[in-house]
């Protein structure tokens, strides 16, 4: 009869008679934005004959209050009720880093019940990069003891797979580590992959963590995964270099986010449409000048021809 009576209305007096009635009939979640902000940074060196070599860094806030005390969280906060997610993420950016125009890319909806043990707290995750030139000091807001950039690496540490009849099951063993002059947090994880046909199912087991907060260490490493599978299809890379760089410089960088060493003549091949040359040169150390290259910004519309 309700439900009737609710249909035969104008959708302005629906709406209306919905808020009155209806809306607080459903528990609420708040929503939260987690942000994977990562930097390369390069190392400094006095002795001039050493090639300065590049880390993939990650910024990480220490708790200033409970839940986790102490321990290290990543950048973000309450999406406020007038914004949509995108908005908080680009002002969350500006607090925390002091750029504008950061570039970020939405991840993952992160939604277990009990990832948080205030209240119902779901998280829009984002993956940020920025080039280390454009930082400022860092400084830790209100609600935080410290900031800081911290070296990030993840190992396999053990994988196996077995197969039963056309089941594919695959489990890995992941440690997660960062790293901050004297400070090192930690974490291992252990995941799962089921392959039945053409159906893929993931199960994530946080087996041990140590000093970071929340579900913040499976956020990072799913972070690192997609950072690592769109560099060599996207421009994604680009975005850790300066306006610009000499081929070397990116080279390293494409190094660094893949963990393996590349090929120069084929990477120089891979990259020859993204760059421009800038007629301009760059002499680093004892090493001879290098040319310096800008990225080519048609190269996405070429891509689309």
């Amino acid at each position: 009869m309700e439900e009737q009576f609710l249909q035969n209305l104008s959708e302005t007096e629906f709406i209306e008679q919905y808020q009155k009635t209806e809306k607080d009939k459903y528990e609420k979640p708040s929503i939260t934005t987690d942000m994977v902000i990562f930097t390369m940074d390069t190392e400094k060196v006095s002795d001039k004959r050493k090639k300065a070599e590049k880390e993939l860094q990650l910024l990480l806030i220490q708790r200033g209050g409970h839940p986790y005390k102490g321990d290290w969280a990543l950048a973000g906060g309450f999406m406020g009720i007038d914004e949509d997610v995108d908005t908080a993420v680009q002002r969350e950016l500006k607090e925390e880093t002091g750029v504008d125009g950061i570039y970020a890319e939405q991840l993952y909806t992160w939604s277990a019940v009990d990832r948080d043990p205030r209240m119902r707290i779901v998280s829009v995750s984002y993956l940020a990069l920025v080039d280390q030139g454009k930082l400022p000091p860092l400084q830790a807001g209100d609600d935080a003891d410290d900031a800081r950039w911290f070296t990030v690496k993840d190992t396999v540490v053990e994988s196996h797979e077995e197969q039963i009849s056309s089941t594919i099951r695959r489990t890995e063993e992941i440690e997660l580590e960062m790293t901050s002059g004297e400070i090192t947090v930690s974490a291992t994880i252990e995941r799962v992959t089921v392959t039945e046909g053409t159906n893929t199912k993931t199960t994530v087991w946080m087996k041990k963590q140590d000093g970071i907060a929340f579900d913040h260490a499976e956020i990072i490493l799913y972070s690192l995964e997609r950072l690592r599978g769109k560099v060599n299809y996207t421009n994604i890379a680009f975005n850790l270099v300066g306006e610009e760089f000499t081929l070397p410089d990116l080279q390293q960088v494409y190094e660094v986010i893949l963990g393996r060493a590349l090929n120069k003549v084929q990477f120089r091949r891979h990259v020859e449409g993204m760059v421009l040359d800038t007629g301009k040169e760059i002499k680093t150390g004892a090493y001879r000048p290098s040319k310096l290259y800008r990225y080519n910004s048609a190269w996405v519309h070429d891509q689309w021809k």
